[in-house]
This record gives C-alpha cells, sequence and structure tokens, in this order.
C-alpha cells in the first residue's frame, strides 16, 4: 500500500460533489483518479477547497487550508503552481496539467517548476505538444482521462429520434453552432432538436464569466421555435442516459481544451459525433468511422443533417463507437499511476 496525496485549489468540491450534482471535467477526474488509486488498496489524501473533512469511497478529503502531510510516495499537484510543492518529502512527484501548458511560462510556475522538477502528465499528443521544449521539469508523459463507467456499459441501440446535444461549456463553440443549427441544419431536418446541457454552475464561474454564459443560453432559449431545448447541467448518471437517448454530439471544439470529456463520454456510449479540426477535439472522434471531422462549417453543417437524416450511417457510426471508443478505465488510469511509484 502507498501514501497518495492530491491537491488542488480551484473550485471547491469533494468526492461527493460529482454525486450530488454537475461536475467540470478536470474536477472529475481529480475525484475519479483517487478513487480508483484508494479501490486498487493505496491510502489516498485529498485536499480541496472543499469545506469540512470527509471520507467517501475510500478517499480521505480535508480542507486545503488545514494542510497535507509532510512525506508521501505519490504527489500529485493538480493544475495549480500553488500546490506543486506543498509535500515537503515524496518519492515521486506530478504536477498534472488539465489545460494547454503554454501559461506554464510565467516566472510564478518557472520558479517552481525549476526548483521541485515534478514529472508534467498530460492528456494526450496535443496537450504534449503545447508544453515549451525548453520548459524545467522531472520529465513529461501522457496518461489520459479515463471514462466513467455509466458510459462505458451502453448497449447496442436503434436510431433515436433527430436529436443533437451539446454539454459543454457555453462558452466553447456554443453561440457559433447555434447561428449554424438556426440558419443551416434546423430547416434542413423537420421535427429536429438541438438539446443544450450547459450553465455556470459546472465551472464554478461567477462574475464577467458567468455573465458571458448566460448571454449564449438566452439566445438558445430564444430558439425555442428552431427546436433548440436548454436544460441545466445534470448528474453524471442522468447524462448517460441524455447521452444515449441523442442521436449526434454538435461541437466545434476548442484550442483551449486539453482532453474534452464531454466529447470522450458521447463516444464511449456510441453517441456519433461531428466537430471540427480544433485543438484536440479530431483525437476524440475518428473521422468517417464514429463521426466526423468537418474542414468548415458547410461541411459541419452537411455532415450533421446526414446524421439526423440517415439511420444507415448513424447505425454504423454507432457501432463502430461502441466497438472502439470505450476508452480507458478508472482502474486501468489509476494503474497506471500507481506504475509511477515503483
Amino acid at each position: 500500500m502507498a501514501e497518495v496525496v492530491m491537491a488542488d485549489d480551484g473550485i471547491a468540491f469533494d468526492g461527493r460533489s460529482a454525486e450530488a450534482g454537475p461536475l467540470g471535467g478536470a474536477e472529475t477526474a481529480f475525484v475519479a483518479l483517487a478513487e480508483a488509486l484508494a479501490a486498487r488498496g493505496h491510502r489516498v489524501e485529498a485536499r480541496s477547497q472543499c469545506r469540512a473533512p470527509l471520507t467517501h469511497n475510500g478517499v480521505s478529503w480535508a480542507p486545503l487550508a488545514a494542510g497535507v502531510p509532510d512525506s508521501c510516495d505519490l504527489f500529485i499537484g493538480n493544475r495549480s503552481y500553488k500546490v506543486m510543492g506543498l509535500v515537503g518529502r515524496a518519492r515521486r512527484r506530478l504536477f498534472w496539467l488539465h489545460n494547454p501548458a503554454r501559461y506554464l511560462k510565467k516566472p510564478r510556475n518557472l520558479v517552481r517548476l525549476a526548483w521541485y522538477r515534478p514529472t508534467l502528465v498530460l492528456c494526450g499528443p496535443y496537450h504534449a505538444n503545447t508544453v515549451p521544449w525548453w520548459l524545467p521539469s522531472g520529465g513529461r508523459m501522457i496518461i489520459p482521462y479515463g471514462v466513467l463507467e455509466e458510459f462505458r456499459a451502453t448497449a447496442e441501440r436503434e436510431p433515436p429520434p433527430p436529436h443533437a446535444v451539446f454539454t459543454s461549456n457555453p462558452l466553447r463553440g456554443l453561440d457559433w453552432l447555434l447561428e449554424l443549427w438556426e440558419t443551416r441544419i434546423a430547416p434542413s431536418v423537420p421535427g429536429a432538436e438541438l438539446h443544450v446541457y450547459a450553465g455556470p454552475t459546472v465551472y464554478g464561474a461567477g462574475g464577467e464569466a458567468a455573465r458571458r454564459m448566460e448571454a449564449v443560453l438566452a439566445r438558445a432559449d430564444a430558439l425555442c421555435a428552431r427546436g433548440v431545448r436548454r436544460h441545466p447541467p445534470v448528474r453524471h448518471d442522468e447524462l448517460a442516459g441524455v447521452l444515449a437517448r441523442s442521436r449526434v454530439m454538435l461541437y466545434r471544439g476548442d484550442p483551449g481544451e486539453a482532453f474534452c470529456t464531454a466529447l470522450a463520454e458521447a463516444q464511449s456510449i456510441g453517441l456519433p459525433a461531428v466537430v471540427q479540426p480544433l485543438g484536440m477535439v479530431a483525437e476524440r472522434v475518428i473521422d468517417g468511422v464514429t463521426g466526423s471531422v468537418a474542414a468548415d462549417d458547410a461541411a459541419f453543417a452537411a455532415d450533421a443533417i446526414r446524421l439526423l437524416r440517415d439511420d444507415e450511417l448513424w447505425r454504423r457510426f454507432h457501432r463502430e463507437a461502441l466497438a472502439r471508443q470505450r476508452g480507458l478505465g478508472w482502474d486501468e488510469v489509476a494503474a497506471r499511476y500507481e506504475a509511477l511509484i515503483e
């Protein structure tokens, strides 16, 4: 049994958060990895901006302000330079990145990277290519996110009604998608609906960011006559049901993403997707096999229309997604972290 410490200083969350309501991709990954390591027999201490200590699914949670153990076998600092050196003596020190890594060039990050020399953990090839070659570290490795089991256990099904879905941050292309839906997609598919599951609460957003999100969501509300339906974000178990009832995931992509949990969940559950080659989203969809990586707006609209109309095309992409895109389970991911302790 190894001693594992994980620390995050972002929004307030703990092990119960993902069960109680919607949670962002990075926070979901943090909880899932902690619980998977605990399930493999390790002692896991998690620190975050949670409000009170608790033990949940084998993980001991406590507020970051309460401090961390002095030593451990594996320390995983999450996202922020502030947590990089919290544990004084760690046999293996990791810095887990969830966004493109160019921000690490700031002096406050460079100082700590040079001093602590953590191994940088990245989500995929696109993500790894955002790390400046000269950045000081103790090495780099790619370990993708896992996919929660509720998205990996769905059986083959028949084509659903022409209901598209969007489940990401509304600032990541939803305004663009609404324009394309209103002018090109909806007029070509009678009865088509676009269901939007999004909102600022998932990201702990406030102030200007929340205002911008609400402005985009207000436009979605205004397109009800065009089949756009806005819903509040939902828990993972509810989201799995939503995706299983949907026809296609429509998502443009964003250069600011490192993994895109929304697409991974959709593809794992067998939901075809249409994306554009922005950022890393082409890593989540196999073009022409489990969905479409559309070169431009016209191709995106055309591919979306085909998937909403063509049952045989949908069946082919659906079956291939189930066969090829299940992703790693979190136990498999935890095993890769476990190997780093040796």
